[in-house]
């Protein structure tokens, strides 16, 4: 019988803009940062300038591939993926939606995604509200479980944030821990450990562990 109460839910953050002088890293790195303070969680920051994979090219379906990929960066890219219980997608907004880059990785990739949770992170136009909401239809496409709350980066975030030449600081962030009396990012932060909780022992249970 496994311990589901020991065991750490392995998250994985997805860098989703390839664009040299990303604003993103310092959101992505903000929540990193965030979720290292848990003892229940096992925390990895993903980006997708480190996964150069070629645009989805594969005659065969993904989800008829078995996990294996000729490509050795889909392959490092799809054992990366398979080994999370949940993942936090950082994601830009261009021209009302999210980055080719993002959509590229999510396509290239079929079984690793199911019956796994994911939440949002979005900023540029809008605060990434449109980027997410497109996103909400693929991952569900995925068989994934998009959790309710997303963390929305207001434009005016990125301009402050410019001048600032540090990774992850929390103090750009803070504002958004405080809106009408609430912290948002801690609200998002317990729907996703719920949701893959329970998925994972669902998981589990279905394989017999």
């Amino acid at each position: 019988m496994v311990d589901f109460m020991a065991e750490k839910i392995r998250i994985k953050i997805i860098l989703g803009s390839i664009r040299s002088n990303r604003f993103g890293e310092k959101p992505a790195n903000w929540v990193l940062d965030e979720l290292k303070k848990r003892d229940d969680v096992d925390v990895e920051l993903l980006d997708l300038m480190d996964y150069p994979m070629p645009m989805f090219d594969s005659p065969t379906s993904p989800s008829m591939m078995g996990m294996k990929y000729p490509n050795p960066v889909v392959q490092k890219w799809s054992d990366k993926i398979n080994d999370a219980d949940a993942y936090v997608m950082v994601t830009p907004e261009y021209n009302h939606g999210y980055p080719a880059s993002l959509k590229n990785a999510l396509d290239w990739l079929s079984p690793e995604w199911s019956r796994k949770v994911v939440g949002f992170v979005g900023y540029g136009s809008a605060s990434g509200a449109r980027s997410i909401e497109q996103l909400r239809q693929v991952v569900i496409e995925l068989n994934m479980v998009p959790i309710k709350r997303s963390i929305h980066i207001p434009f005016d975030f990125i301009m402050k944030a410019a001048a600032d030449k540090s990774i992850g600081n929390a103090d750009l962030f803070a504002p958004l821990r405080k809106g009408m009396g609430s912290d948002f990012l801690a609200m998002f932060i317990d729907d996703l450990m719920w949701t893959a909780k329970a998925l994972k022992n669902a998981r589990d249970a279905a394989a017999g562990l």
